[in-house]
């Protein structure tokens, strides 16, 4: 059994970016599997907000999910491109500009030891916990979602009486 695994050829990655993939990386490198991991979790949220912006039946809800997963990720490009595009333009003399490294609610220098909250915003040791910088994230929203998801509803045919 171990002859066998020395004497597997190696693969290169998939997307011939030049380095070995694996079997158990879908024949990508590292790299390249962390990204595709990185796109499908950003799809994932994607999907996620979108379901919870929309007010209609959950049956809509669900056939938006199945035709969504191939329009999220040409979503998430679009929203790249956006904010490249912002990147880009001049920044109005009047306007804040937010830096990473800096604590939004006291901004303070924080370099690598910054922590990013689930709003999105970065924060320095003191005001990292939701209830030190008024949080706008929906905790008990996101709890529940993981609880529908975790246990969909199953209703078996209703019998005919006799």
């Amino acid at each position: 059994m171990a002859e066998e695994h020395r004497c597997q050829a190696l693969k290169l990655c998939v997307n011939n970016c030049g380095f070995f993939g694996s079997p158990t990386t879908q024949n990508l490198c590292s790299k390249c599997y962390r990204d595709l991991q990185h796109k499908e979790q950003q799809a994932v949220a994607l999907n996620q907000t979108f379901i919870s912006s929309t007010s209609s039946s959950s049956a809509s809800i669900l056939t938006s999910i199945s035709a969504s997963s191939t329009r999220s990720e040409r979503v998430i490009d679009a929203q790249v491109e956006r904010e490249e595009e912002e990147e880009e333009k001049p920044r109005a003399a009047g306007t804040a500009v937010v830096q990473a490294n800096r604590c939004t609610t006291c901004r303070r220098r924080v370099g690598l030891t910054g922590f990013k909250c689930r709003c999105g915003m970065n924060f320095c040791g003191t005001h990292r916990y939701p209830e030190q910088h008024a949080c706008g994230f929906d905790f008990k929203g996101m709890g529940r979602e993981q609880i529908a998801k975790a246990n969909p509803v199953v209703k078996g045919e209703k019998l005919q009486k006799i």
